[in-house]
């Protein structure tokens, strides 16, 4: 007769995919806001650089 009504929290499938690509959504937004993988590789590089600046350049104390 009447169907029992479905919990707003219950996970169906439908919801499942949902929040999969709320999530992803949210992993991406984050990602392009933190610069990605290149703004990463560029900061391992100047690191670098900085390290051989600090190097050569001679104590003065």
């Amino acid at each position: 007769m009447d169907e029992p009504k479905l919990s707003p929290f219950k996970l169906t499938g439908p919801r499942i995919i949902i929040v999969f690509f709320v999530v992803l959504a949210a992993a991406l937004i984050l990602s392009a806001t933190l610069g990605g993988l290149n703004s990463y590789q560029h900061l391992k590089e100047g690191a670098q650089a900085a390290k051989d600046a600090a190097a050569a350049a001679p104590a003065t104390n």
